[in-house]
């Protein structure tokens, strides 16, 4: 079957397990988030669809007029856990977002304030990462630029904040239509450890995405932004990959696709398994999905790969036809 017909599109939504719906809404409106549809499934159908015997309500967020990166908060009867809440970024099973925004100063304000008032909250000062690791730049002669990075955990959500400056700024950054001026979501991040690689091929050969960021290493002595956001020891590393969808990676259209950043450490680096509170039926973020053309086609495809489980197609919530898997890496997922 030719790819255009089995168009795979950028992450299409963050699925959060969320206790509440309104506090967890109004949040989000000030990133520039509105309420869409509402869905609900009964126990049954929530087990046949994501393993949890506990019926869902639904319901989908989206960001001005973006066509990816939505959000799902996911209000169980009976969730199954409390989720990772605001531990360790540096776990196996580890999913968060990352927003672009043009003040991240303000962001920090509230952050503050919510930590003043007594929220759970954990975060990292927007630290500098220059463009160029040469830095061959004259302070306060040259221009310089560069991203500020920050991270913002909550007891239901995992973010990865950032600001551009100089000449990575680009005209359509200017205009967010939001309180927190922020994008819709530009990637979502995933933690895995396989010193062989394998798993990675899941996502190029069975899913059909486009690697177009390879084995980049960071280590604790060259990032200080990611030495604070993944807790990294002395001479502890990681390698980031990135896949794209295919028609993004070559029409190369500006704005975000909503890629899927995965940091591999390696074995000797002493990670747990947050699984468990990771999934669907967990508070917190617990689940990623792709929209898809013809679904049978990928159902094929990875009932015929050694994924860890898989589910019957069934209708979801938002009476979208859909059916879940695991990953060779452990990670759940849902296409629709």
């Amino acid at each position: 079957m030719a790819q255009g017909q089995t168009t795979i599109e950028g992450i299409y939504e963050v699925c959060i397990g969320v206790p509440e719906a309104i506090s967890a809404i109004q949040y989000w409106e000030q990133f520039g988030y509105r309420i869409g549809n509402e869905g609900s499934l009964s126990a049954s159908g929530a087990q046949q669809l994501y393993g949890v015997n506990s019926a869902l309500r639904s319901i989908r967020l989206y960001h001005q007029n973006a066509n990816y990166g939505l959000i799902r908060l996911m209000i169980w009867q009976n969730p199954t856990n409390q989720g990772l809440g605001i531990g360790s970024m540096k776990v196996r099973g580890n999913r968060w977002t990352t927003t672009f925004t043009t003040e991240i100063l303000n962001i920090l304000n509230h952050v503050e304030e919510a930590r003043i008032a007594g929220w759970t909250i954990r975060y990292t000062y927007p630290l500098w990462e220059p463009h160029s690791q040469e830095r061959k730049t004259r302070p306060f002669i040259n221009r310089i630029s560069g991203v500020r990075k920050m991270l913002l955990l909550q007891s239901w959500m995992r973010q990865v904040l950032f600001q551009k400056f100089g000449d990575l700024l680009s005209d359509e950054d200017n205009h967010l239509n939001s309180l927190l001026h922020t994008s819709p979501f530009t990637h979502m991040g995933m933690i895995i450890q396989d010193d062989s690689k394998q798993t990675l091929e899941f996502y190029e050969q069975v899913l059909g995405l486009v690697r177009v960021i390879d084995n980049v290493e960071v280590n604790y002595e060259s990032s200080l932004a990611e030495r604070a956001i993944f807790d990294l020891q002395p001479g502890e590393k990681f390698f980031v990959t990135a896949f794209d969808t295919p028609r993004y990676s070559q029409e190369k259209t500006g704005g975000h696709s909503c890629r899927l950043y995965i940091m591999r450490f390696p074995s000797q680096v002493n990670l747990i398994s947050g699984f468990h509170a990771a999934q669907p039926g967990s508070l917190g973020m617990c689940l990623y999905t792709y929209k898809v053309r013809e679904i049978n086609y990928y159902f094929d495809r990875i009932k015929a790969n050694p994924v860890q489980k898989f589910t019957t197609i069934s209708t979801n919530e938002f009476g979208e036809i859909s059916f879940s898997f695991v990953t060779p890496d452990g990670y759940f997922w849902t296409l629709l």
